[in-house]
């Protein structure tokens, strides 16, 4: 086997594969290309793309994909093999700096939210030059931005590099999305129809044992699992992913697996190839990878942690307070802005990170509620309140911890907790957005930091520019932005119902559900914001607010049809078979005049036939309230007749379903069970 070093990054058409393979100056160009942006020469594309080709070949692919990043949140791919026609009946291996630089795929079936007419079936995709090409699955994959026939963009990447462009007027970004998911083993996973299509339980009670005892975080990992995590390493390492931290997380059969940080658009699309391998490879070990927010209910869900800090062209972290934080200007500059950003645009943060999925998994307990704060810590909060105050010196409160035993060494306590449950936590050089969903792109959420950030900086960059005194005027800024925004700084228990009052008392907006949250994507304010730096149209923004809608309906539409079949094909035989079964016993008992039924057997067999009838009724309410779904046709109403209503009705027919699973003879229930799911791996 090969060595890691040697494993490391085999299969990218990285800088130093280039260096090797491209003459001097065509790398010289290229690489000015993707440093400062400058246009690429068509000359020098037919050479990188005549080199880009030699390699794959010799990697054994042969076809070539552009490989793109549509608005369904997962990636999408077309692939042409490199074989021309030659004389003789024979064939020759091309690949032209056109067909590199260009794609033309149909468009016709990607969402657009009313961008393009449906006879504009063409789209265009682009060779983003900045993410490294590679070799998976026997083709080349060219990373690529997707836009319309008519010019407006279709995918995730084009407003991220705009959100990079627009924030790198003032800094770099850096990024590490920490992704959490569940194994199952895939012959269950075969029986679970809810599991297939919609990628949770939409049935289930709680096993005997959940997750009470805490002994799977950070536990043992299974050998099955860890022959999974190896290859899974092994496969991202291949292809220049920085896979570096695996470990068993809270629930049954939950995972993580985190890398190291790099810049926006590599992380993003690192994440993507990421949990593209992740169900891949599991296949191949007979399991199943959910990046579902909640797969099981009861049980903790999913997420993806968002680790975001600036940093400088040379290196320097922009969010590093130093030993003296009350006079860093430069941290405590950008600390205000990133306050003031989120201050101002809580609400599309909060709509960066809203779907169906993860309407389940906020506010439960185990991931941040919809309200969106900050946490600093206690010195940083210390720092700003003595600011307000007007000190300009601070009692160092930096301690350390006492463990009681002389051999072991002395650990210098850090200024910043991590505190799991705030939605947006500073943890020491950078912060953590802890509330997108595990199955999300987080090429949204990081369009939504990246322009909200550079706003904040551009508003404060045009008071510098017209200050006397800059030192004066940056401890100006930092004051008056701590009085108008600290609000939104919050260090405790962001689980707790008090925090849900005094939230409210702040004026501090609770978007509980996607449904209300969604129309804040198209508030005046939101509008001028990713207009304003270019990031999106007035016209874009709307198509994406119409998808965001739709996404929503189809999920909990799909979601009550498949409850609806699996109620009725499945479940509800089960428990009419089982109560004829307590039915002729009870009978065949009485009937044999000895007297052998009891009061507390007929009981039983009366909850049994009640729960019966009960389904019977759930399952005809959530019938009649999806098929009365169809006559709405305002998006927005619907998305809230689904959340008000078909929501609702599928929330009480799983109740009394879930109540017969607790009853009903394990000889009879259909299904795998949730002992079954998380214990069978």
């Amino acid at each position: 086997m090969k060595k890691i070093n040697e494993l490391f990054g085999s299969n990218v058409f990285n800088e130093s594969i280039m260096k090797e393979r491209l003459p001097k100056e065509t790398f010289k160009s290229l690489m000015k290309t993707i440093d400062e942006g400058a246009p690429l020469d068509e000359t020098v594309a037919q050479v990188v793309a005549n080199a880009m080709k030699d390699w794959a070949i010799e990697k054994g692919a042969t076809h070539f994909t552009h490989w793109f990043q549509p608005m369904t949140g997962i990636t999408a791919e077309k692939h042409d093999a490199f074989i021309s026609p030659s004389v003789e009946g024979k064939i020759i291996m091309e690949f032209s700096g056109k067909e590199l630089i260009l794609g033309e795929p149909d468009a016709s079936s990607f969402p657009s939210g009313g961008l393009r007419a449906t006879f504009e079936a063409r789209g265009y995709t682009a060779w983003d030059p900045t993410s490294y090409a590679f070799v998976k699955d026997d083709s080349l994959c060219i990373p690529t931005a997707f836009c319309s026939y008519s010019g407006e963009v279709l995918d995730k990447k084009t407003p991220l590099l705009r959100s990079m462009e627009a924030i790198n007027k003032e800094a770099l970004k850096v990024l590490k999305p920490e992704q959490e998911y569940f194994l199952i083993d895939e012959e269950t996973y075969k029986q679970r129809k809810d599991l297939i299509f919609t990628g949770r339980t939409l049935f289930g009670a709680m096993p005997p044992k959940g997750q009470e005892l805490e002994d799977h975080y950070f536990g043992s990992i299974k050998e099955r699992v860890s022959a999974y995590m190896k290859e899974l390493d092994e496969e991202l390492w291949k292809l220049g992913v920085h896979a570096k931290t695996k470990h068993n997380e809270v629930a049954p059969g939950q995972h993580e697996l985190a890398p190291i940080y790099s810049t926006t658009n590599i992380a993003t699309d690192h994440n993507q190839l990421t949990m593209d391998l992740m169900k891949k490879i599991a296949k191949r070990h007979g399991l199943v990878c959910l990046l579902h927010e909640k797969p099981f209910a009861g049980v903790n869900g999913s997420g993806k942690h968002n680790n975001w800090s600036l940093g400088t062209t040379s290196g320097e972290n922009l969010l590093k307070p130093g030993e003296d934080p009350i006079h860093n200007k430069q941290f405590l500059f950008f600390l205000s802005a990133i306050i003031d950003a989120v201050d101002t645009y809580g609400d599309l943060l909060r709509v960066s990170v809203a779907t169906a999925g993860n309407d389940h998994r906020l506010g439960a307990n185990e991931a941040p509620p919809a309200i969106v704060s900050m946490f600093l810590g206690e010195e940083l909060t210390n720092v700003l309140e003595a600011i307000e105050a007007g000190k300009t010196s601070l009692d160092k409160i930096r301690g350390i911890v006492v463990t009681g035993v002389d051999s072991l060494p002395t650990i210098n306590k850090d200024t910043t907790d991590r505190n799991r449950t705030s939605p947006f936590a500073f943890t020491g050089n950078k912060f953590e957005f802890r509330m997108p969903g595990s199955s999300q792109s987080i090429a949204g959420i990081n369009i939504t930091i990246n322009t909200i950030v550079a706003e904040s900086l551009r508003k404060f960059a045009n008071i510098l520019e017209k200050a006397d005194d800059f030192d004066l005027c940056v401890e100006s800024l930092v004051k008056e932005t701590i009085k108008e925004h600290k609000r939104i700084i919050f260090n405790g228990n962001n689980y707790s119902e008090d925090w849900v009052i005094e939230a409210k008392k702040r004026g501090l907006p609770n978007l509980r559900s996607t449904v209300e949250a969604l129309p804040s994507f198209i508030a005046p304010k939101n509008i001028e914001v990713f207009t304003k730096h270019g990031i999106f149209s007035e016209a874009e923004i709307h198509s994406r607010y119409e998808i965001l809608l739709e996404d929503y309906t189809k999920a909990i539409n799909i979601e009550a049809l498949t409850m609806i079949d699996m109620a009725n094909k499945e479940i509800l035989p089960a428990c009419i078979e089982y109560s004829t079964e307590l039915l002729n016993s009870l009978a065949l008992k009485k009937a044999s005049g000895l007297n052998l039924a009891t009061v507390r057997e007929e009981a039983f067999v009366t909850k049994v036939s009640n729960l019966t009838e009960s389904l019977i009724e759930k399952i005809d309410i959530l019938q009649i309230s999806n098929i009365k779904a169809k006559e709405i046709t305002n998006a927005l109403d619907l998305a809230k007749y689904y959340r008000d209503t078909v929501f609702i009705a599928m929330g009480e027919l799983r109740t009394v379903a879930d109540a017969l699973e607790e009853i009903v003879s394990t000889l009879y229930w259909p299904y795998p069970t949730y002992s079954d799911l998380l214990f069978n791996v």
